[in-house]
């Protein structure tokens, strides 16, 4: 993964370390601002840059926020960023999108990362349309009923059970995109079938028209389970990718509930034989259905004899 480059329909813009000036646009609106200082290479203290921030640019005017190192990464401070954004949330009245954790492999890996309780941000921004989260350790999202969000997007290694139930829980009546990374249980996740089936009616989702379940081992007790699911004739994409998906969980699709009113299936990232792609391509594509079954994965074997394979999700450690 590498770092943002657009965010919320904007470019992605970050803002420049004192030791490195740079022109800043004049509208403030017109960027998703990147927080970043790593003074592992000896950029400012954190608090000093978010104050440099605050103090140049008209907070009022901020649409939207992008937070990465150091604030999200194995030695990183994520409750700060949320004591900084609720203590300045009656400044940063316009703003509408926001995502932490915008670190890539290379400065962190993603189930290192720490993450925080969600709850304070979500009532100091009722008004937010826009939530992205990467990392799970330390994640909280509580039983909320928000007015505001259009998107919520949780990326992990490991999906905690209880962030789940609690977003299946939660009265979101505007939220039309929902995308779940669900990870391995080695890297903690403990989602289970079960905690998702509550998203799967829609019942306190009436706005949603996007759904990904992704990046799961079980992605073919998903499958299954989407075949049947009561939101699934309401949606416009459908998102399986990313996970141990095979000819089971495409069979499963198949013979399910019809799926050509969809604009895209993303499958990409997934164990489909050469057959089953064919299949699901002449089953869906010729109504116009975009279907996304690149990052065709090949089991890797344990030993000489290939008596025994394994596969991975795509995103764990």
């Amino acid at each position: 993964m590498a770092h943002l480059t657009q965010f919320y329909g904007l470019p992605v813009l970050t803002f420049p370390q004192a030791s490195s000036p740079a022109p800043l646009p004049d509208d403030p609106a017109s960027v998703a601002w990147r927080m970043e200082s790593n003074f592992y290479t000896g950029n400012e203290a954190l608090n000093d840059y978010w104050d440099r921030f605050t103090g140049t640019v008209p907070l009022e005017k901020v649409r939207a926020l992008v937070f990465g190192a150091t604030w999200y990464d194995e030695d990183g401070v994520p409750d700060e960023v949320i004591d900084m954004l609720v203590e300045s949330s009656p400044r940063l009245t316009a703003l509408e999108a926001l995502f932490l954790g915008d670190v890539h492999f290379e400065e962190c890996e993603i189930s290192w990362m720490g993450q925080s309780d969600l709850a304070p941000l979500l009532e100091a921004y009722p008004r937010l349309r826009e939530l992205g989260v990467r990392g799970g350790k330390g994640l909280g999202f509580p039983v909320v009923r928000h007015e505001g969000l259009r998107t919520l997007r949780f990326e992990t290694g490991g999906l905690p059970a209880r962030v789940t139930r609690n977003v299946a829980a939660s009265d979101l009546p505007s939220l039309e995109y929902l995308e779940l990374w669900l990870g391995d249980e080695y890297y903690g996740c403990d989602t289970t079938m079960e905690d998702l089936r509550p998203l799967l009616t829609g019942e306190r989702l009436p706005s949603l028209r996007h759904l990904g379940l992704q990046n799961s081992q079980f992605q073919n007790e998903i499958a299954a389970a989407v075949a049947h699911a009561p939101v699934v004739p309401r949606l416009e994409s459908l998102r399986l990718s990313m996970g141990l998906l095979d000819d089971e969980g495409a069979e499963a699709l198949l013979d399910g509930q019809p799926l050509t009113h969809l604009r895209f299936l993303d499958l990409h990232h997934h164990y489909l034989g050469d057959a089953m792609m064919l299949r699901v391509w002449g089953a869906l594509e010729p109504a116009g259905v975009r279907v996304d079954l690149t990052a065709q994965e090949e089991e890797d074997y344990l030993d000489e004899d290939q008596e025994e394979s394994i596969r991975y999700i795509a995103v764990a450690e």
